[in-house]
């Protein structure tokens, strides 16, 4: 029985030590410039809670909350629960979802640049109909246009940033996307704290602020070189090689060159990546591109980044104090990032992951004690136990800063082979958004129900994933982005799924040749 030429199978020898170049002025500043797509996400984290607090945009858009809100006998973990109210902020991250499934293709077909062009565009007009709504429609249009610029960022950023980078800097560059995201949400709180005090706009301001970072993604999309990685994929070497001489300084770059065309050829050999992800050769980064977001977003994190003036308002803060309370949350979540930064390509991304889940834990498990012993529907907190709760919240935010908040998109971004980047990162993308959606438009109902055991419930979560992380993610760090697979092949665990498939699939060209 005749069989078709056997496809390419992309990277087949380590020359990870025969790679040269070094980190050049170049590859920072596109990186600097691709990066700011982040804060295009953290902005939004940022501005939602501090605008859902503001009493005129409630009174405009959410009477019904507004009039509860001023209601002192009111249930202190349910004056905020209202479905509408938490759709303003889900609605984003529901269009994000879809806006990354449709952004992979145009990733992988044009490039990683025209993603980031259209993400900037989009986010560009949602904040300007945001600014200027007249109505509840308006305004909703306005979040699903951010949505679709937050899904094409996210799709194609960390991509770009981890083609970018020399291996032995990966994981620092490429952090640069939640550095960005982090600076993101710190500078919507400031603007919060500040235009909390302009009556009756502030909060037109705050939401027409976000098209500052989107006109920067737009014009710095326009400006950035495509990555080598992509253009050599689109079949034009040499194009890419003089991109990649550029970058990496130097015109040795032959081991590098060769790895890229190798996977460029397997990549163009598969015409349908999402089906190709599903095959068990690419079950431990499909079940990372899953778990991964999935696990960052049941840290909890989001609910202190989205409703923090909220929830501190619900412990019995005052406007002010609770808008202060999360600026310096916000402040902790960008400084902590920068250790992140100076670790990850020394320490490694598991020491991280792990180290962070235990802070985490103990954290949240602290505050959820003193919130259910000190804290309930007709009593507030103490000012004593108001700065201890504080102080738990800002060291879990500490943690998720050095840890899941910059890893949980640089792992995903940097352990698939080329045929399958784009479709796994949308894949990573649209599982954020989704359990972002989810946290975002039920946490207000989950907080009345739950009360203070919405934080045992996450710490739970936190046990589990890193659990999971020491069990399941080899250390990926220093290891070229186009050998990543060898990782997977001496994992004690993937090894058995993925050798299993190649020795099925030599077994069947064998068949096929004979």
């Amino acid at each position: 029985m005749g069989g078709g030429p056997i496809a390419p199978r992309g990277v087949t020898k380590e020359r990870a030590e025969e790679y040269k170049g070094r980190v050049t002025p170049y590859v920072i500043i596109a990186c600097i410039v691709a990066a700011i797509g982040g804060s295009l996400f953290g902005y939004d984290i940022g501005i939602s809670g501090g605008v859902t607090s503001m009493d005129e945009f409630l009174r405009r858009f959410f009477y019904s909350v507004y009039q509860k809100k001023r209601h002192v006998h009111e249930n202190n973990y349910c004056k905020y629960n209202n479905q509408v109210l938490a759709a303003f902020t889900s609605s984003l991250y529901l269009a994000g979802l879809v806006a990354s499934l449709v952004a992979s293709p145009i990733t992988r077909n044009h490039g990683r640049r025209a993603s980031i062009i259209c993400g900037g565009i989009s986010f560009f007009v949602g904040a300007i109909l945001n600014a200027s709504a007249i109505n509840l429609a308006m305004l909703l249009l306005g979040r699903i246009m951010l949505g679709v610029g937050i899904g094409f960022g996210n799709q194609a950023v960390p991509l770009y940033l981890s083609e970018m980078a020399p291996a032995h800097l990966r994981g620092c560059l490429n952090m640069m996307f939640q550095l960005a995201t982090t600076l993101g949400i710190f500078t919507a709180n400031m603007i919060n704290y500040g235009t909390s005090k302009l009556h009756p706009w502030g909060w037109r301001l705050s939401l027409g602020l976000a098209a500052a970072p989107a006109f920067l993604m737009t014009v710095g999309g326009l400006l950035l070189p495509e990555t080598p990685n992509s253009l050599i994929e689109q079949g034009n070497k040499v194009k890419g090689r003089r991109v990649l001489e550029k970058i990496r300084g130097t015109e040795n770059v032959d081991a590098e060159f060769e790895d890229m065309v190798d996977a460029s050829e397997l990549a163009r050999s598969i015409k349908h990546p999402f089906r190709n992800i599903l095959k068990r050769r690419n079950r431990p980064q499909l079940i990372m591109a899953i778990l991964m977001p999935t696990f960052q977003i049941l840290t909890g994190i989001n609910i202190i980044l989205f409703y923090a003036p909220v929830l501190f308002q619900s412990m019995g803060f005052k406007r002010t104090a609770s808008l202060y309370s999360s600026a310096l949350t916000g402040a902790v979540l960008a400084s902590s990032t920068l250790v992140s930064m100076a670790t990850v390509d020394r320490w490694g991304r598991r020491i991280l992951l792990i180290g962070g889940g235990i802070q985490m834990i103990v954290c949240q498990v602290i505050v959820a004690i003193i919130l259910g012993l000190k804290f309930g529907s007709d009593k507030e907190l103490t000012r004593g136990y108001s700065i201890i709760v504080v102080i738990f919240i800002c060291l879990f935010v500490a943690a998720f800063g050095w840890s899941w908040g910059p890893l949980g998109w640089t792992v995903p971004s940097e352990i698939f082979p080329l045929e399958t980047r784009s479709a796994g990162q949308s894949i990573t993308v649209t599982v954020n958004l989704f359990f972002t959606f989810a946290i975002a438009q039920s946490f207000l109902s989950l907080l009345c129900v739950m009360r203070f055991g919405i934080f045992l419930f996450f710490s739970g979560w936190i046990v589990v994933m890193t659990i999971f992380i020491y069990l399941f993610l080899p250390e990926t760090k220093g290891v070229p982005i186009e050998e990543m697979m060898r990782l997977w092949e001496k994992h004690w665990f993937w090894k058995k799924i993925v050798l299993d498939d190649q020795q099925a699939n030599n077994t069947n060209g064998q068949e096929n040749a004979i």
